[in-house]
């Protein structure tokens, strides 16, 4: 199998961190290839960051799927264009937040979701509605900016883990899932100190990509995933034209 993990951000040392976490988990034949986006911010905090993140994802997706990619991965957890994606695809797409609290939901009832900036967390309980998790997911946020996981002089992690006593202890939460792809190398860590599951959304997203490519699913292109309808795109966004895309 070979699955594409894609960074929608522009922070190369972000994707060898998802990348690790992906590989740790994939099946012996499964192949990861994890890609930058080559335009747009170095770090999706945010409505305005996710928006100008998506054409840089695009592409990567697009390329990735002319050279074989049997599934991807968008490595956000704010599933950054992935509705577009989608669209834009024939191999399936997951999200790794929509991937991490559908696991979650195999294994607790009450959940909550630790995250990054205050900004994240309504845009992340509007997903938790969207995927029917309402009624048994809470989000926190741990004033955490992205950027600072990589940083080993930061208080980082003793922030996300504050949040994640406090959801244990406030929410009840039976399982915890980390709000950020970046979080990713602290999963195993946080498991044994916690003793409760801790779900990291790549890795998922990976074991549910391997799920799909082996049942032969693919994404559906009737209905709101059908393709883009060919037409121009002016100015700045000409090679984003359908037609371009998909060629």
């Amino acid at each position: 199998m070979k699955i594409l993990l894609v960074n929608p951000n522009t922070t190369a040392s972000m994707t060898a961190t998802a990348a690790h976490a992906a590989r740790l988990v994939a099946a012996h034949g499964t192949e990861v290839v994890a890609v930058t986006s080559s335009m747009g911010p170095v770090s999706i905090e945010g409505y305005y960051d996710e928006a100008l993140a998506i054409p840089g994802l695009l592409m990567e997706i697009a390329a990735g799927e002319r050279s074989g990619a049997q599934a991807a991965i968008i490595s956000c957890f704010d599933d950054t264009g992935l509705d577009a994606a989608r669209a834009l695809a024939n191999i399936p797409v997951i999200g790794i937040c929509e991937a991490a609290l559908a696991a979650a939901s195999f294994i607790a009832q009450r959940i909550t979701i630790v995250t990054t900036m205050e900004r994240s967390r309504l845009p992340l309980e509007h997903l938790v509605h969207r995927y029917g998790m309402a009624g048994r997911t809470k989000v926190r946020a741990a004033d955490i900016p992205v950027l600072s996981l990589e940083e080993p002089s930061s208080n980082a992690r003793a922030r996300l883990c504050q949040q994640m006593e406090m959801a244990l202890r406030d929410d009840r939460a039976e399982a915890i899932v980390l709000g950020c792809a970046g979080m990713a190398d602290l999963t195993a860590d946080l498991r044994k100190e916690f003793g409760v599951p801790v779900i990291d959304g790549v890795a998922a997203a990976v074991k549910q990509a391997e799920c799909l490519i082996s049942l032969g699913l693919t994404t559906s292109k009737i209905g709101a995933y059908a393709p883009p309808i060919p037409k121009p795109y002016l100015g700045a966004l000409a090679s984003f034209a359908p037609e371009a895309m998909l060629a």
